[in-house]
């Protein structure tokens, strides 16, 4: 899919800030794709998709978790968790993106997970340092993007973890398996 027919998609679905966000992340995406070698191409699309599902109403997001393959235990967690995966669906099911490293990446995009793809690891990172974010250590975060995509992404997710804890608030396993197979991999390994 084109990406100005995939911005002229996704925008309805958006709050104006959001879609502004969503093009910030985009072009954040494209950037640390051409800093480490990916693909930009994919880089752009799952960033522009992103946060596709964001706005769709919560019944709606419960019934594609239940009727789908995706875990039912998200559920059990904030729904705010919900629109990575789903969106992970309707790109596939309302405009034929059946690519599964940009569904894998739309994912996982909020949550991470143990043995992100290299573009798993530019979107979960694009989404966090994209220029509008404005939050205590995403300089650093930002800092290190330019230097270590792995460790930029494991910075930010112990950043968010610790953020969750301190508002103790439930944390979806995905995000401490992300951080632990982060760990072990700036640490050279288990």
């Amino acid at each position: 899919m084109k990406i100005e027919l995939a911005i002229e998609k996704v925008k309805p679905h958006l709050t104006e800030a959001r879609f502004r966000h969503t093009l910030r992340v985009a072009e954040t995406a494209v950037h640390l794709a051409g800093v480490y070698n990916g693909s930009i191409s994919k880089a752009e699309l799952a960033a522009v998709f992103h946060d596709y599902a964001k706005y769709r109403p919560l019944r709606e997001m419960e019934h594609w978790i239940k009727k789908s393959s995706l875990p039912k235990d998200l559920l059990g967690y904030h729904s705010e968790l919900w629109h990575g995966p789903v969106g992970s669906l309707l790109v596939e099911w309302e405009h034929g993106i059946a690519d599964t490293e940009i569904q894998d990446a739309i994912h996982f995009h909020t949550t991470g997970r143990a043995n992100m793809s290299k573009l798993e690891k530019i979107i979960f990172l694009a989404d966090y340092i994209e220029p509008g974010r404005k939050f205590p250590g995403v300089e650093e975060v930002r800092e290190m993007a330019q230097q270590d995509l792995t460790k930029a992404c494991w910075m930010a997710s112990k950043n968010t973890i610790s953020h969750l804890m301190k508002k103790n608030a439930t944390i979806y396993p995905d995000s401490f398996y992300a951080y632990n197979d982060l760990t072990n991999q700036i640490n050279g390994g288990v």
